[in-house]
């Protein structure tokens, strides 16, 4: 089967799709499936690249062209409007139209996020092609997108209570801002949680600590993705400086990005902006609002809510029920998690599962399970949530297509049930063929498909495959490369790989799939040394007539060894370090 991996687009979590798209490049079974990587640009073209681009450090390495990306500034693509309708260059790849999906590939993997990407767009724009498609349909994408009716329907769901409000762009422009910030006070106390409702990422959210007008003022333009700027603050930045405010501007983890509105005008590039806001300066303009192209027309308001943090996977059993994944705290070292903190080593760890009782891990999926049906959602969704001191249970962002990097957490908890992340892409890519029969559109022909898939995949998991060992010491580096040897082993679809820690010379343990998706060695180390958690055991019992589908039967116990020889039937090893 050919699958057509989408990522890019022209949201604000573009680069994030962009990791997600070289995860599913790399780690599809390459006995079941032919990789085809699409590239979505700013315009929403979509490109069939040469894999190499995929190897590129971010998209704006190799999109726009670097011929494009002069005069000192990085930017992307919607800097330049020519690039909307000129011919691709061959180095990058062709444009590929959609009424032609069908000639490059028979499946569309999405692995982009945000909106246009995950709101149901591309979803319908597929449907209508006829091309099945990964993840939630248009519905569940719908509402997955929006934090302001997610909020209402999971009320409606599970019965909670939250604190919100909503404050549209007109009022914020327009009121008296101090009284809104007083009555924002009184209805919802402090903190103030503030978000842009149709991001992901965490782009656009903000916590007012204090009883601070101009930190409320800041947090509400960020999450309406403004800037406002005074002539006296501007006539303070040199040359160097306003490029350098401008690039940031440009940059979409801490800026709102170009295109940028103000007094009716639109400004693609940085040099045409701080020409226009000289000018306007220099007339002793006072103030001046700059507004993304793309900006919020409201922002969700939210009580903040002291508690334990987790977020929960949940995915389908065979029959098609809600099947909840082991919930994993996120244990935050700062206390706003934006999307720079999001994606910074060291800002959290993540323990599975949450640190609490067996019962309330257990209500945790359940009602995890519970939202994940009654909002419409299929295939596959990541809820977060707070578990409060009073044992509360408070959901709120369902992802209807989470984070597809090897460590992302979905793919975390799927390996506690004994799912690699191989065997976690074909499941996305199975389950979903069987959602879009569903739907009532081309059903033979997918059943066609799915059938044979299925024939493929149960052929795959009886293989006989010669072993293949990897042995990697208490060093992180060589832990992440043993972590990167395991995923393309099982990718490669020759060998079964045999991941072994070496602690000292006479003490080796043979590690269990789940065991390859934690954060670092020390990790390991703990979950070999102790029994496995009970929520942990109930679970993967749960879901293991799922497992043995995708994986055969799995054993997810440490084995100890005190040498090389205790580790059965391996033919060859990688060794990994000294």
């Amino acid at each position: 089967m050919k699958v057509g991996i989408f990522f890019g687009g022209p949201s604000r979590e573009r680069e994030i799709s962009f990791a997600g798209g070289k995860t599913a490049y790399e780690h599809l079974d390459k006995i079941l499936f032919d990789a085809v990587p699409v590239f979505v640009d700013s315009f929403g073209r979509f490109i069939k690249v040469q894999p190499e681009v995929l190897y590129e450090k971010e998209i704006r390495d190799f999109y726009p062209s670097s011929r494009h990306n002069s005069g000192g500034y990085r930017l992307y693509a919607e800097s330049f409007a020519e690039l909307a309708t000129r011919e691709i260059e061959p180095e990058i790849g062709e444009e590929i139209l959609p009424q032609d999906f069908s000639r490059h590939f028979d499946f569309a993997f999405l692995a982009m996020h945000g909106p246009d990407c995950e709101d149901g767009a591309i979803q319908g724009l597929l449907e209508w092609y006829r091309i099945p498609y990964s993840g939630p349909g248009l519905m569940g994408s719908a509402v997955g997108i929006d934090k302001i009716l997610q909020n209402e329907m999971i009320a409606l769901a599970n019965g909670q209570e939250k604190k919100t409000d909503v404050l549209r762009h007109e009022a914020w422009q327009t009121q008296d801002r101090r009284a809104i910030f007083e009555r924002t006070k009184t209805e919802l106390g402090l903190p103030i949680v503030v978000k842009a409702p149709h991001q992901g990422s965490s782009i656009g959210v903000a916590i007012v600590q204090k009883d601070d007008f101009a930190e409320f003022t800041k947090a509400i333009d960020q999450c309406f993705f403004q800037v406002e700027l005074t002539g006296e603050d501007w006539e303070k930045l040199s040359d160097d400086d306003k490029k350098y405010w401008a690039q940031r501007v440009a940059n979409l983890d801490e800026g709102i990005g170009f295109p940028v509105v103000t007094e009716n005008q639109t400004f693609r590039h940085p040099d045409s902006l701080i020409d226009f806001l000289d000018n306007a300066f220099s007339k002793n303009k006072h103030k001046i609002t700059l507004s993304s192209n793309n900006a919020e027309d409201q922002v969700l308001l939210e009580t903040f809510v002291r508690g334990q943090e987790f977020s929960c996977g949940c995915i389908q059993l065979n029959d098609g029920t809600p099947f909840a994944l082991p919930p994993t705290e996120v244990i935050k070292a700062v206390e706003v998690f934006d999307f720079n903190a999001k994606y910074r080593p060291g800002a959290t760890r993540k323990r599975i599962p949450v640190g609490t009782s067996l019962e309330n891990n257990q209500r945790i999926r359940e009602v995890i399970a519970l939202v994940f049906g009654r909002l419409g959602i299929n295939v596959c969704a990541r809820i977060d949530g707070l578990l409060t001191p009073e044992d509360e249970i408070l959901l709120h962002d369902p992802n209807t297509i989470p984070g597809m990097s090897p460590t992302s957490l979905i793919f975390k908890q799927m390996a506690e049930i004994g799912l690699n992340v191989t065997q976690s892409l074909t499941y996305f890519i199975r389950q979903s063929i069987r959602e879009r029969i569903r739907t009532g559109k081309e059903v033979w022909q997918l059943r066609t498909i799915l059938t044979d898939l299925e024939a493929r995949i149960k052929a795959g998991v009886e293989a006989d495959l010669p072993r293949k060992g990897i042995l990697f010491g208490t060093d992180e580096s060589e832990y992440a490369a043993a972590q990167r040897e395991f995923g393309l082993i099982n990718a490669g679809g020759e060998y079964r790989p045999v991941p072994v820690l070496k602690v000292n010379e006479a003490e080796y343990f043979q590690l269990p799939v789940q065991l390859m998706f934690k954060e670092y060695v020390e990790d390991i180390l703990q979950e070999c040394r102790r029994e496995r958690d009970p929520l942990l055991v109930q679970t993967s019992e749960e879901g293991r007539s799922l497992t043995k589908f995708y994986a055969g039967e799995v054993n997810l116990w440490v084995h100890k060894s005190d040498s090389l020889d205790g580790i059965a039937d391996v033919e060859d090893w990688i060794i990994l370090g000294k």
